[in-house]
C-alpha cells in the first residue's frame, strides 16, 4: 500500500558549484518563508511529423520540455526571507565571476524516502509582491533554470 507525502519539512535550498560544472552534493542553505513551489513539469514540444500523404491523423514525436518560463517560487515577504535572498544573490554573482553555477534543491518531506530535485539557476531580481487587506504580505521569487534537474539523494 503506497502511503501519500505531506509537503511538511519541505524546503528550497541553493549553493554553489565548488568544482565547475559539478554539482555540490554538500553545503545547501535553506531559503526561509517558502509556502509553495511552482510545478517543473512541462509537456514537452511536440514535432510534427505528419506527411502529406496522411488522411486522417497528424503524427508527431515529443522534443524538448520546459525551459520557456522562470520557476515560481511563492514566499512570505519577511526579513528572514530578504536577507536569505539577498545572500542567494551574491552567492550567484560571486559565482558567475569564477565560472561557477548556484543550484537549487526541491528536499521533499525528510524521511520520505524521495530523492531531492537539483538544477543549475540564475536568480531574478525581486520586485514588489503586491498587499491585500486581512492578508500576509507575500512575494513570488523567480529561478530561471539553466541546465538539467536530476533527482539524487538529498543534501545533509
Amino acid at each position: 500500500m503506497a502511503i501519500e507525502i505531506s509537503s511538511a519539512g519541505a524546503a528550497v535550498k541553493w549553493a554553489v558549484e565548488a568544482t565547475a560544472g559539478t554539482r555540490p552534493t554538500t553545503g545547501y542553505k535553506v531559503l526561509r518563508g517558502v509556502t509553495a513551489i511552482g510545478a517543473d513539469n512541462d509537456a514537452p514540444n511536440m514535432l510534427q511529423t505528419t506527411k502529406l500523404s496522411e488522411m486522417v491523423r497528424h503524427t508527431a514525436i515529443p522534443g524538448l520540455r520546459g525551459g520557456a518560463d522562470a520557476q515560481p517560487i511563492t514566499v512570505n515577504d519577511y526579513a528572514d526571507f530578504r536577507t536569505d535572498w539577498e545572500s542567494l544573490m551574491a552567492d550567484y554573482e560571486t559565482a558567475k565571476a569564477a565560472g561557477k553555477a548556484l543550484w537549487i534543491e526541491y528536499a521533499y518531506q525528510p524521511g520520505s524516502g524521495l530523492d531531492s530535485y537539483f538544477y543549475p539557476a540564475i536568480p531574478v531580481d525581486l520586485g514588489y509582491g503586491g498587499a491585500e487587506v486581512d492578508s500576509v504580505m507575500t512575494n513570488t521569487a523567480y529561478l530561471v533554470i539553466t541546465g538539467s534537474p536530476v533527482f539524487a539523494t538529498a543534501s545533509a
